[in-house]
């Protein structure tokens, strides 16, 4: 299950709706071995893309760095999709390269009918996906 904060969920969804139509994408950072999401990090999708994000290398390789020195570890990898719904698509299980990470999808178009927009999270192993609870919680 993924545990996190109230402020983070608004902030991951205040992103997905600031970058639409585009996807947005960034990463959720936490202290190494907690599991807990703290320290939030929007970042560009190079691809500046509708229907596909990629990290800018340069952005990811100072970020793995900055994340080195604050012995952090990325808890949450998320992406929107904007015309389809908060669910992994083939590409996004092929770059899916964290094991220990929750990948968060927001969907930013109304698929099915519950509002405008979807906040899901997954487990994905070895090109396995997992659906997982989320809990949104005001403080750790």
């Amino acid at each position: 299950m993924l545990t996190i904060t109230q402020a983070l969920y608004d902030q991951i969804v205040a992103h997905a709706r600031e970058d639409h139509p585009d996807e947005a994408c960034g990463v959720v950072a936490g202290p190494v071995g907690a599991g807990r999401p703290e320290r939030f990090i929007p970042m560009l999708n190079a691809a500046r893309s509708p229907t596909f994000y990629e990290f800018d290398s340069q952005d990811l390789l100072k970020l793995y760095r900055e994340m080195d020195d604050n012995d952090e570890e990325p808890v949450v990898i998320y992406h929107s999709h904007t015309a389809t719904e908060a669910y992994p698509s083939r590409t996004d299980i092929s770059y899916a390269n964290e094991p220990g990470a929750h990948y968060v999808l927001v969907s930013t178009a109304d698929t099915d009918g519950a509002g405008e927009f979807q906040f899901r999270s997954f487990r994905i192993l070895d090109g396995e996906v997992t659906e997982e609870e989320v809990e949104v919680v005001e403080a750790y």
